[in-house]
């Protein structure tokens, strides 16, 4: 089969587009033809060398794809050759077919493109999992989610005014990302570039309250202010720590105010609560992308054989919501 290789660690210029032996579905598990996958901020951090697949998975790059299924493993029941389904992968998404299991299927709603599938399982369950099922984000609540553009957090932004849409958000971005995420839901956008501390701004935004729960991807840098920003019995959810791993803490703060720190992600997980992760954003989150609540914020779609292009277009962080690599 058709997939995008590497023959080393490094640069976008290690990725090659070459034959691969196609995979076979093991118990429980089905074999996807892959009409669409994604470009995720963890593939560039894999393909550098420092975020290897999970023991057993592909080492082939790639975390949720898009397509229909091509043939079925033992065990498996609810499923047939030719369902359009989007799924997780542990690996292997950037190839014209991938296995997956079972329980991390989800189906294409009628409504919804090949394309628009690809985008959804690794950013907006990451949101979900994130900001629902952890961080307990509720109606009349307030959150910071840190990340401007990027995927997880078009894709928080979303869910968010979608699933709680008395809630309140504030957004960190960039001065070319700030008109946009205003677009699409954030109530009050924090310039990063020019506000590093946020702290003041988000006490006068909540009357010294402080916020519910944060989303944040940047790590060491934002401790501080996090903390600071974070309400009684807040909670801060770390998905990544882009800025670094050390950072003080104030503990007599976080006892007085309740306050909870989680870290979190997603692909090491076992199987069985990836599949119960899955199963609750498809029974609450996958309507609203039926009904086209929700629609996928795609920026650009590249074929298969500009993977560079498109690994070169996340690295310089301009895009706005997801990029696509288009594999049939």
């Amino acid at each position: 089969m058709k997939a995008v290789l590497m023959d080393a660690f490094g640069g976008v210029d290690v990725l090659k587009v070459g034959e691969a032996e196609k995979p076979s579905p093991i118990e429980g598990q089905v074999l996807v033809k892959v009409f669409a996958t994604s470009i995720n901020r963890p593939d560039l951090v894999q393909r550098e060398g420092k975020y290897p697949p999970p023991a057993g998975d592909s080492t082939i790059l790639g975390l949720e794809v898009a397509g229909v299924i091509e043939a079925l493993g033992t065990g498996v029941t609810g499923w047939q050759v030719g369902d359009r389904v989007m799924t997780l992968v542990g690996g292997g998404g950037y190839a014209e077919f991938a296995v997956a299991y079972a329980s991390h299927l989800m189906r294409i709603p009628e409504s919804m493109s090949f394309e628009e599938a690809a985008c959804v399982c690794e950013s907006y369950i990451t949101a979900f999992l994130n900001v629902f099922m952890i961080g307990e984000f509720k109606d009349s609540q307030t959150a910071i989610l840190h990340g401007g553009g990027g995927g997880v957090n078009t894709a928080a932004i979303q869910l968010c005014k979608a699933l709680v849409p008395s809630c309140k958000l504030i957004v960190t971005a960039s001065p070319a990302k700030m008109e946009r995420v205003k677009e699409i839901g954030a109530d009050f956008v924090i310039n990063f570039h020019e506000t590093p501390d946020f702290t003041e701004v988000v006490k006068e935004y909540t009357n010294k309250k402080g916020v519910d729960m944060i989303l944040d991807h940047v790590g060491a840098k934002y401790l501080a202010p996090n903390m600071n920003s974070l309400g009684y019995k807040g909670k801060l959810v770390i998905i990544g720590v882009i800025s670094g791993i050390k950072a003080e803490l104030n503990l007599a703060l976080m006892m007085v105010k309740r306050q909870q720190i989680i870290g979190s992600v997603l692909r090491s997980r076992p199987v069985v609560e990836k599949g119960e992760i899955v199963a609750e954003f498809t029974r609450r989150a996958l309507p609203k992308f039926a009904d086209r609540s929700i629609v996928p914020i795609i920026d650009k779609i590249f074929t298969i054989d500009q993977v560079s292009d498109a690994h070169r277009m996340m690295e310089e962080d301009k895009h706005f919501g997801k990029i696509v690599l288009r594999i049939q």
